[in-house]
């Protein structure tokens, strides 16, 4: 069985996000960048199965600018086999990565893609849901658990009511939530092999994809400053406030 992890580039977690004088998006200038934690859950759990003797094979795959080369090493360093890179600067929107993957895993016969249920930066939440339609295959979403067998895959997801237990044929999709695992640091000596392991770069054209955005970003701004909070003497005058200004009761 084969593997595909798609990852992105997104601003570290623990970067303060920036919203750029002009107000056409957020800086990114000289910012610390990072793999987007899901995907970072996704390339473990594709580890995991490999250790597990599932799975023969991971190849980790990323759309974006040159660096996004940097995201993918760090996937390698993870453990994983190989990498495929899409080197493009246009904004890329969650159709048009879901085009990208698709040809990608036809490219690779690709059994499972394993990938974040959304990434920090925009929150879409929509990648993989595109992904198994425009491929045609079943799709496990929020999934807290996965295990290989022959009738595919059994998987658990996470859902309102709780949790559910779900079997699906393989090939397939499945995005991850945050209980599925806790990934692994690189060691540095894989950090190091990493450099070496094999990535292939391609572009939209040569796939045959077209990036051409659909939605148009009118202006980004800061979130409004939250207000100081108040204290109280005591009960009864919590109850007051709440019944008389905040009308909640």
């Amino acid at each position: 069985m084969k593997i595909l992890v798609p990852v992105k580039r997104v601003i570290d977690a623990n970067i303060r996000v920036r919203v750029k004088a002009d107000k056409t998006g957020v800086e990114t200038t000289n910012v610390k960048m990072a793999m987007n934690p899901f995907c970072e859950i996704a390339v473990e759990e594709a580890l995991r199965l490999k250790e597990k003797g599932d799975a023969e094979e991971v190849i980790i795959f990323s759309a974006g600018p040159e660096k996004s080369l940097e995201t993918i090493r760090a996937g390698l360093a993870m453990g994983a086999d190989r990498g495929v890179h899409i080197n493009t600067d246009a904004t890329l929107e969650p159709l048009a990565i879901a085009k990208m993957i698709r040809a990608i895993a036809e490219k690779e016969g690709a059994d499972l893609v394993i990938l974040g249920k959304q990434s920090i930066d925009d929150d879409n939440n929509q990648t993989g849901q595109m992904l198994a339609a425009v491929m045609q295959r079943p799709l496990g979403s929020y999934i807290s658990k996965i295990e290989k067998n022959e009738a595919g895959f059994a998987i658990t997801r996470e859902i309102d009511a709780g949790l559910e237990m779900l079997q699906i044929a393989s090939p397939a999709v499945v995005t991850t939530d945050l209980r599925l695992n806790e990934p692994r640091y690189a060691s540095l000596p894989n950090i190091m092999k990493a450099k070496r392991k094999p990535v292939e770069v391609s572009t939209p054209e040569e796939l045959g994809v077209e990036v051409s955005n659909r939605i148009e970003v009118i202006q980004v701004n800061e979130p409004p400053a939250r207000e100081a909070g108040i204290m109280v003497a005591d009960a009864s005058e919590l109850v007051e406030k709440l019944k008389n200004e905040a009308k909640v009761i």
